[in-house]
């Protein structure tokens, strides 16, 4: 007769062969908005910006009656309602400032491949200083992943920017990646996801950056079809609104953001091979400039857009909710935290990423 191994003799054996201790989580969506100002997140819509002078407001009562409210807490929720209505209550949000939560990059650029590369390897580059369209040097963690006989086929890549491409670096990887107004071309291709290859090709208003609705839709078309336990989906709307001074719009994206966030989800929770082992992260790429004025540039010159924010929902994460007196966070800890949710040790493979969030996996 077999005797059961004690959890913590597994736990002992995990980690001496470079592994995590394993918990439910067997599938990681990451789900980000590039450029989404904490701000924003915490406070909600901002009364200065839903002007036509400071935020080229077309509409403001329609926009005010949409998103503003007296009381912040409940201004955020408006803007943002699962974030505030689920993943406070059943996962943890940190990068609030105000109650001593601090989430940061740390590559000093603050713009958007430096703050891509940063979270997905988990470290920053000083070779990454523009956002050209160069192949990464870097291996991410999805590429690490796919490289393992559990993760082969099963991690997909969709994003907005056209530039992903070369920060993937499919030239060297072996998952799918689709991006900006590439068709996708993945076998099946179904009416659906036909359909939406021309939606998003007719819709385009940005060069390189299609809407964010056809690439989310893309992704859930493939998801469904294929189910990869790692799903990368990176919206664009919001960056690009901010820069255009459009808080209107900008703002819309936003609520759109947290839709999709919601709707990603309860999808997970209703299929067998999701539901219950799945955690979700939502995340971005930098932060914005503060003021009236500096809320639509990033980078260098806008040193406060180092601040960000992060939010993870999922089995293994206990309900702690909007953080408060926590330690740094930074951006550089993402890519090793999906990895350890999965129960993979990345820091074993890459040492100069940032160490796992300790809280987010529920560990002391």
């Amino acid at each position: 007769m077999f005797k059961r191994v004690p959890a913590l003799f597994l736990a002992v054996i995990s980690i001496a062969l470079g592994a995590e201790p394993a918990g439910k989580t067997r599938n990681v969506i990451l789900l980000m908005s590039d450029g989404l100002r904490w701000q924003d997140v915490f406070q909600g819509a901002d009364a200065q910006l839903m002007t036509e002078e400071n935020g080229h407001v077309a509409d403001i009562p329609r926009l005010r009656h949409e998103f503003w409210r007296d009381k912040p807490e409940a201004r955020r929720e408006a803007l943002m309602p699962f974030l505030w209505s689920v993943v406070a209550h059943q996962g943890q949000i940190f990068g609030n400032p105000a109650l001593g939560s601090k989430v940061q990059v740390t590559n000093g650029k603050n713009f958007s491949y430096p703050g891509y590369n940063e979270l997905l390897c988990g470290f920053a580059d000083p070779r990454i200083d523009s956002n050209d369209k160069v192949p990464n040097p870097n291996v991410t963690v999805l590429e690490w992943l796919s490289q393992k006989t559990a993760y082969r086929q099963q991690i997909a890549a969709f994003a907005a920017w056209d530039v992903f491409p070369y920060i993937l670096n499919t030239a060297r990887t072996q998952f799918l990646v689709n991006a900006g107004y590439d068709p996708l071309l993945a076998p099946p291709v179904t009416p659906e996801i036909e359909l939406l290859n021309r939606i998003k090709n007719e819709t385009g208003i940005w060069e390189g950056e299609p809407l964010d609705a056809p690439v989310f839709r893309t992704a859930l078309a493939y998801w469904k079809q294929h189910k990869p336990r790692v799903l990368f989906l990176s919206t664009g709307e919001g960056d690009e609104w901010a820069h255009a001074g459009r808080y209107d719009m900008y703002l819309e994206a936003v609520h759109r953001f947290d839709q999709f966030a919601r709707e990603v989800w309860e999808i997970a929770q209703a299929m067998e091979e999701y539901r219950g082992t799945t955690t979700l992260i939502l995340a971005v790429d930098h932060g914005r400039g503060t003021g009236l004025k500096d809320w639509i540039g990033h980078g260098r010159k806008h040193p406060d857009s180092k601040d960000v924010w992060l939010a993870v929902l999922g089995p293994d994460t206990p309900a702690l909710g909007e953080r408060k007196g926590v330690p740094l966070v930074t951006e550089s800890q993402v890519a090793a935290t999906l990895a350890a949710l999965l129960g993979e040790d990345y820091n074993a493979a890459v040492p100069q990423a940032g160490k796992p969030i300790a809280d987010v996996l529920g560990r002391e």
